[in-house]
């Protein structure tokens, strides 16, 4: 004796030619769903897997990411726009320069070469040198602070503007110093600390008694 259809439980009948279209449609469905949020997953997965491998294979070094410019070669470039010789101070281990350029102030028509420099305990020194500079030339530079005393390093005197303690936005003028010898303007400028200043002041010494 041949068997009827076949009862659905849910609907307690046989299945109709559409029901079972549809039931067999929707169960298509979710299985290419399933597929694709699969396919997702393992392609995650890879993708992860892909960035683990770079990030292990792929040298890193603690070195600063700042570029060092070649100082000596820029000045050698750029002393045909200045007068005096440009100062190219030669400073211990630890220091790095990040700039090193010709910058001309239209409003004070002062020529100034500038060099910035990281220093050994990762703080930050502009060292401005310019020819028949002018005292608001100098003034713009250190932000318009008053100087706060005097040092002198081999012999050369220098005025000290120190701005740390004070609550006014100076910018990098938080602390500078300023030498003026033969007609040449020296300023310097930044973040470090006092003993840094003077590193650069005395590697400066040979080009301030040269002007």
């Amino acid at each position: 004796m041949s068997k009827g259809p076949a009862i659905n439980a849910e609907l307690g009948r046989p299945e109709t030619p559409e029901e079972t279209a549809a039931r067999k449609a929707e169960n298509s469905l979710k299985h290419r769903q399933r597929q694709t949020t699969m396919n997702l997953v393992y392609a995650l997965v890879a993708t992860l897997a892909v960035v683990l491998v770079i990030v292990l294979v792929v040298p890193r070094s603690d070195t600063p990411m700042e570029p060092d410019i070649d100082v000596a070669a820029t000045a050698s470039q750029a002393q045909a726009a200045v007068s005096a010789p440009l100062a190219v101070p030669e400073l211990p281990d630890g220091w790095r320069a990040n700039a090193a350029e010709i910058r001309r102030s239209d409003a004070d028509q002062v020529t100034a070469w500038y060099v910035g420099y990281l220093t050994p305990e990762d703080e930050f020194i502009g060292m401005n040198q310019a020819v028949d500079a002018n005292p608001t030339w100098v003034a713009g530079l250190l932000a318009r602070t008053a100087a706060t005393g005097t040092t002198t390093i081999d012999g050369i005197d220098w005025t000290v503007y120190d701005n740390r303690s004070t609550s006014d936005d100076v910018g990098n003028a938080r602390y500078g110093m300023t030498t003026e010898t033969g007609g040449t303007t020296f300023v310097l400028l930044g973040t470090a600390a006092p003993a840094e200043f003077g590193d650069l002041a005395h590697a400066l010494t040979p080009t301030i008694q040269d002007q």
